[in-house]
């Protein structure tokens, strides 16, 4: 039973499971991207999201105590200056895990752990679904949207858009016209003059 168990041990000793933590933190703070199993993602996240908290002061103590953690120079020279900067507006959840199915040799369940703020294709849905998302039932946003559409347009836009209305329009009231010649001579009746 797993009464109590905070902590996945992850089949290894404490010192094993300390510096393959310490190594998958600094691979990913490097690469911004990782694929692994589902049960050490997990673990790394718990072990890395701390550490990019303490990141965002950038002070020489909280340099010492993160390069306690990643034993890796580049590592911590890489989050201090360039990832810190990044998640400095995010209050926390700065890793997103991908499941990307079974592995293959012992069906093992994998996955891309990732800095969310580092995902390109996700950050332009993201913005996309907001700027879509409306209150009301009414739809004020899209008329907004016209009114500023017709605002850019340039006059030159406006005076061919009404030179082609003008055309169909007199198109239009002309083939009624037609229509009913052409019907009146295919029945034969024809106006007498009186």
């Amino acid at each position: 039973m797993r009464h109590g168990r905070r902590i996945n041990h992850l089949s290894r000793t404490a010192a094993h499971r300390k510096a393959m933590l310490s190594n998958m933190a600094s691979s990913l703070i490097l690469h911004k991207r990782i694929t692994t199993t589902l049960p050490k993602a997990k673990a790394l996240r718990k072990f890395v999201e701390p550490l990019l908290t303490k990141a965002k002061t950038d002070s020489t103590h909280s340099r010492r105590v993160v390069f306690s953690y990643l034993q890796n120079k580049e590592s911590v020279t890489v989050l201090f200056n360039e990832v810190a900067d990044r998640i400095a507006d995010r209050p926390g959840g700065y890793t997103r895990i991908l499941k990307t199915g079974n592995r293959l040799g012992d069906n093992a369940e994998t996955c891309i752990i990732e800095l969310v703020d580092y995902n390109d294709v996700m950050k332009k849905e993201e913005k996309s679904a907001k700027a879509k998302t409306r209150r009301g039932r009414r739809g004020g946003a899209k008329k907004t949207g016209e009114v500023q559409a017709q605002a850019t347009e340039t006059p030159a836009v406006e005076a061919k858009a009404e030179a082609s209305a003008a055309e169909t329009s007199e198109e239009s009231s002309e083939k009624p016209e037609k229509e009913a010649d052409e019907n009146a001579k295919q029945s034969g009746e024809t106006e007498k003059p009186e």
